[in-house]
């Protein structure tokens, strides 16, 4: 018996043939839907050449699309940078020894987890502008930040939770038999370990952080699909305005998937490459103290 047939049966030929005809459909009803909204485009001039000519004029770029990129690209670096910060503390907090601490760290991370990331971009633009906390010209962007920060750090604080909690309980036993205080078992120990681990995660919330930027045009704040809106109503061209902005995110979000997935390998190859072996009898040990063993070789965390 094969590891698909224990979940469910194996289709039959009758099944596969239903299965594949099923298929085909899906796809041709797809293509006519496409081909109706393209063509009611097309029958509107959505797709003339007059409207994608802006695009050639370097003026439209540095009007629009430029500081739009600029305006994305700084909420979400700043969102992502102040996020990881955010959940590598609250990640930690959520496996304190003190009971007190673990509560109150899970409520913030609950709570921030539940509200949507718009409505709190709304109430923290609201709450700056009220009371004055940000100049005038700094208040979209901070509540922006702010609230991605937030609510990213707070997922990021369960995937480092989560990390830490996968990793064998006998690393931590032995640290603890050498002598190791427990900020030295999670700093030299559990979190190189954990963040190699948990970078695919992390990778998927930096770009859900640089996607969710562009909920910022809700509060006035100038990133690139508020200033695709404006050229489209400028130059009366919204459809191909959009389009140019989903492939500028589009370019974004892979470039950043790129950079991401190098630096997981780089740091994998490290950490394969790292190891060194120590003298016949010894091993590293805290300052302090020696530990004799036989032929022992360590391996970089």
């Amino acid at each position: 018996m094969t590891a698909a047939s224990v979940l469910y049966d194996a289709p039959g030929p009758r099944a596969r043939l239903r299965y594949r005809i099923y298929s085909v459909i899906a796809i041709l009803v797809a293509a006519v839907a496409a081909w109706f909204v393209i063509k009611g485009l097309a029958d509107k001039g959505q797709f003339s050449s007059e409207k994608w000519k802006p695009f050639t004029d370097a003026e439209v770029w540095k009007t629009y699309l430029l500081p739009g990129l600029r305006g994305t690209l700084v909420a979400a670096a700043l969102s992502i940078v102040f996020a990881l910060v955010l959940g590598m503390v609250f990640g930690i907090l959520r496996l304190s020894d003190h009971r007190v601490v673990r509560w109150v760290a899970g409520a913030v991370v609950e709570i921030s987890r539940a509200i949507p990331v718009l409505v709190l971009m709304i109430f923290l633009f609201n709450l700056f502008a009220q009371n004055n906390i940000f100049p005038s010209d700094q208040l979209a962007l901070s509540a922006v930040v702010v609230a991605l920060t937030i609510y990213n750090g707070s997922v990021i604080a369960e995937i480092v939770r989560s990390g830490i909690k996968s990793l064998p309980k006998g690393q931590t036993e032995a640290a603890v038999a050498l002598g190791m205080r427990k900020t030295q078992v999670m700093v030299s120990i559990l979190l190189p370990q954990a963040i190699t681990a948990m970078l695919p995660a992390l990778i998927s919330q930096m770009v859900v952080a640089l996607k969710d930027s562009a909920l910022g045009y809700q509060i006035t704040y100038l990133e690139i699909v508020r200033k695709g809106t404006q050229l489209g109503a400028a130059e009366q061209n919204p459809i191909p305005s959009l389009i140019v902005v989903a492939v500028i995110m589009i370019g974004l979000n892979y470039a950043l998937t790129l950079f991401a997935t190098f630096v997981e390998k780089w740091v994998r190859t490290r950490k394969r490459g790292s190891g060194t072996s120590l003298p016949a009898g010894t091993v590293a040990a805290p300052p302090g103290m020696s530990v004799v063993m036989t032929g022992q070789t360590t391996g970089g965390l």
